[in-house]
């Protein structure tokens, strides 16, 4: 049990700065790392458990290193006030000699953190300023005589491992997260200078989280003066007064990052592009061409612009909304501003043009970040440092695809600040997303006064509107509405089109003035210069109509032909409303994942479950076949059940398609294939958290299973559901029948639950679920489904069954993180389909 004795028995605290603290109630998962120059330089790793940091004393420092051990010597508990202190402990007190606070942050635990740190093993996630990515803290085996535990600290091969050779980050990075100050200067303070209740010295409290060491050169001055502290390295910048407004920098679209120690690569940003202008306390907030939106976004933005330590700024950025997932989501910042929602607005800081009478424009790029980081702050509340990376660029753009982000900004760190469309800064997107002139629209075939499709344009280099396809997918009701009432009064009898379209294309076209401009989601352009695959993302009133043109990169993406040859009635019916999700946008789906979905589906007798009015309606389970089915789909008798109504399969994408419009919004399909009935060839465990269990247990939870299936000499995969949990999914040779199958898989799932009672049930009664995993083992028999990989589920958010490789398991996935919108994109950011050897990896039951 976590106590502070020790700690207060080893020190004298009328000698010593260093806090008394206690321990806390408050359960917190901080962590912070501090370099202490004691008799032997060393650094001290502490994580937030139970109350108090446990604590580390790593000899040689921390390595970037996959793989290389580092050894930790297991001290005394500290208090959580311990975190924050910097200073110098007095020679003949115990450690003596100087701290600062190297680095600092959260840690999350992948999996039990108690019971790995029980068992020795203690893997987790460190989310710092310098630290990022998993390690392993290891235990090991005690020698006689040995008074403290000895420990190993691992970095696991990840994207934040750094390979052998690479900079040391302990040499890179030297100065202080707290003050930016090197240990040699926080060597010379004066030791009394005590802690205060709320932590810290009285000068290190008024200095922001990661301010470079020279920040503390200007804090005397200013402080008698009255104005506000200068960042570091801006001395050098030309004095000029405040602009009113200063016409942002454009990326450059382009097929990959570039590479080479020149750029610095940030996360892009799906949100409105805005300039925040700080004026003796007057904030306004600026859109890309200078209109005024200040009054949008509710108070608390402006309210955190207002009380950074600056009397005048110029700071470019990018306002969002963030979902459940983590990433920022244009939709959602357009719902909550059409719904007057204003808690969820965030202002991510990414360029700092202007400070306190000095025009930092000319300063190179990284000069400029470092004086807005210091002037940030600590990332808390409304207002955020978009933080780079120096990592390699198609690295970062590839983790920021499979995590269902937009893409990546990359910039020359050392290029100055140039208004326009500039080679400085490169966009790399994760999927085809654009904005476009709408010029028309077609009406819904199942809402009143909305619209079922926009009809899109672009401008070419001599002026005229080019017609380059459709958008049917993507709104929800109250924007096909409000696009509708939006579109109707800018109806014209003419085509603005420069060229005439097609009968097929005009068709039911009513079309408008072409002032509205629509962001678009597409997976490529067809040959003939036509959107495939596009969804709505929203209207951009930022940005005029008459400066759209076609995006092209180095290398747009080869058009595929398209294969869907199954007509859809009312394409435009909402299947997900919230998400707008339809029939069109499923059967577009369907067609990009086809090739990955296709070997769980094809040839099996399937279960489905059907929605004709979408998850908002009446929805059901259906096995059998039903009257008036797609010629595309199977019927299939089953062999045990002969008089019964046949079941239905599919064989191609055809019969998918035709799902699509038989209004089919999960597809579960046996562990069976029409060859073989009764010899089942997939083991599915479905790991389902009752109520109050976290995520990280349903990953320990599965990574036992996998342990004992493996031990059985099966070889596992894993997936999402979908909805809560996870499944383990096993490829079988078909040889064991089913009551074989069900019989293995009961007899794990109750070794399972008597063996951790606490963590796992085995029993289907919801009374016994609470705090627990059932470890459900019935989909294991005859006639018994689970949800396809890849197929999405009824359930508001349009979630889909996804899997994944077992080193992508950690809190960054949850259950439901991926969805129909953003699975492509994920698709193709993949080098290597994690479940592509999974029918080859069969092997048999051994029962």
């Amino acid at each position: 049990m976590a106590t502070l004795d020790t700690y207060r028995k080893k020190r004298d605290f009328a000698a010593t700065p260093e806090p008394k603290g206690r321990k806390t109630r408050k359960a917190g998962h901080s962590f912070v790392i501090q370099k202490h120059a004691a008799r032997r330089l060393h650094y001290d790793l502490r994580l937030e458990m139970d109350g108090v940091l446990r604590s580390w004393a790593v000899t040689k420092g921390p390595s970037l290193v996959a793989g290389e051990k580092r050894l930790a010597v297991q001290v005394e508990d500290h208090p959580l006030a311990y975190g924050d202190f910097e200073g110098t402990i007095p020679k003949g007190s115990y450690g003596g000699g100087t701290v600062i606070v190297w680095d600092r942050g959260t840690w999350t635990p992948v999996g039990d953190a108690e019971q790995g740190y029980a068992k020795g093993h203690l893997e987790f996630e460190l989310h710092g300023d310098k630290l990022t990515g998993r390690w392993h803290l290891v235990r090991m085996r005690g020698k006689r005589g040995e008074t403290r535990e000895n420990w190993l600290l691992i970095k696991a091969d990840d994207a934040a491992a750094r390979p052998d050779g690479a900079p040391d980050i302990l040499v890179e990075r030297p100065e202080s997260v707290k003050t930016g100050r090197l240990i040699e200067e926080v060597a010379g303070e004066e030791p009394a200078a005590r802690k205060t209740a709320k932590g810290g010295t009285a000068a290190s409290r008024s200095e922001g989280r990661g301010a470079p060491k020279a920040a503390r050169a200007t804090e005397t001055t200013a402080a008698s003066s009255g104005n506000p502290p200068t960042p570091a390295g801006i001395g050098d910048a030309p004095p000029g007064d405040l602009p009113d407004f200063v016409a942002p920098e454009l990326a450059t679209l382009r097929a990959a990052p570039p590479s080479g120690a020149r750029w610095l690569h940030e996360i892009k940003f799906d949100g409105y592009r805005l300039q925040a202008r700080i004026a003796e306390g007057e904030v306004k907030l600026l859109t890309r061409s200078g209109l005024d939106w200040t009054d949008r976004f509710g108070t608390a933005v402006v309210a955190a612009l207002r009380d950074l330590p600056a009397k005048t700024a110029l700071i470019d950025g990018e306002l969002v909304v963030e979902t459940g997932s983590g990433a920022s989501d244009f939709p959602a910042l357009q719902a909550d501003l059409a719904a007057g929602r204003l808690d969820r607005f965030t202002f991510y800081a990414f360029d700092l043009l202007h400070l306190d009478g000095r025009d930092l424009r000319p300063l190179p790029l990284i000069r400029r970040k470092a004086a807005l980081e210091t002037l940030l702050g600590a990332d808390t509340g409304p207002l955020r440092y978009s933080r780079h990376f120096d990592e390699n660029g198609a690295l970062v753009l590839r983790h920021a695809c499979r995590l269902s982000l937009e893409g990546v900004i990359s910039k020359l760190r050392d290029a100055p600040y140039r208004s326009g469309r500039t080679r400085d800064w490169v966009k790399s997107k994760c999927s085809a997303r654009q904005e476009f002139v709408v010029a028309g629209y077609m009406p819904s075939s199942t809402m009143r006064d909305a619209i079922g499709s926009l009809i899109l344009g672009v401008h070419e280099k001599g002026g005229g509107l080019r017609h380059v396809g459709r958008v049917g997918t993507g709104f929800t009701a109250a924007v096909a509405r409000d696009l509708h009432a939006r579109l109707a009064p800018l109806e014209v009898a003419q085509s603005p089109f420069d060229q005439p379209l097609t009968a097929d294309q005009a068709r039911q076209v009513h079309f408008v003035r072409p002032e509205l401009v629509a962001e678009v989601e597409f997976r490529a352009w067809t040959a003939d210069g036509q959107l495939r695959h596009a969804s709505f993302r929203g209207l951009r009133e930022d940005k005029p109509a008459t400066e759209i043109i076609r995006e092209t990169s180095t290398s747009d993406p080869a058009p595929r032909p398209q294969r869907r040859r199954v007509k859809l009635t009312h394409p435009d019916r909402l299947y997900w409303p919230d998400e707008g999700v339809t029939k069109e946008g499923l059967a577009d789906y369907y067609t990009e994942v086809w090739r990955r979905i296709a070997p769980h589906i094809t040839g099996r007798p399937l279960a489905l479950l059907r929605g004709p009015d979408g998850i908002a309606g009446q929805t059901f389970f259906q096995k059998h076949a039903w009257k008036g089915l797609n010629p595309a789909i199977t019927l299939v008798p089953d062999p045990a059940k002969p008089g019964e109504a046949p079941l239905v399969s599919i064989n191609d994408l055809d019969g998918l398609i035709g799902l699509v419009q038989a209004a089919v919004l999960e597809i579960h399909p046996w562990g069976a294939t029409l060859a073989d009935w009764e010899h089942p060839d997939t083991l599915v465990m479905d790991l389902d958290p009752g109520e109050g269990v976290a995520w990280e247990a349903v990953i320990t939870a599965a990574r036992e299973v996998r342990e004992r299936l493996q031990q059985a000499g099966l070889e596992p995969f894993v997936k999402t559901s979908g909805g809560k949990g996870l499944h383990v999914v096993a490829p079988l040779k078909p040889e064991a029948d089913w009551p074989a199958l069900k019989a293995f898989t009961k007899a794990m799932a109750v070794a399972m639950a008597a063996d951790s009672p606490a963590l796992y049930v085995a029993t289907i009664t919801k009374a016994k679920r609470r705090g627990r995993i059932l470890i459900d083992y019935l989909r294991n028999q005859r006639g018994m489904t689970a949800v396809a990989p890849y197929s999405p589920r009824a359930r508001p958010g349009a979630a889909v069954s996804m899997p994944l490789g077992w080193s992508e398991l950690g809190p960054d996935i949850g259950p439901r993180h991926f969805t129909i919108g953003n699975t492509p994109a994920r698709l193709a950011a993949l080098d290597d389909d994690p479940w592509a050897d999974f029918r080859a990896a069969a092997a048999p039951l051994k029962v």
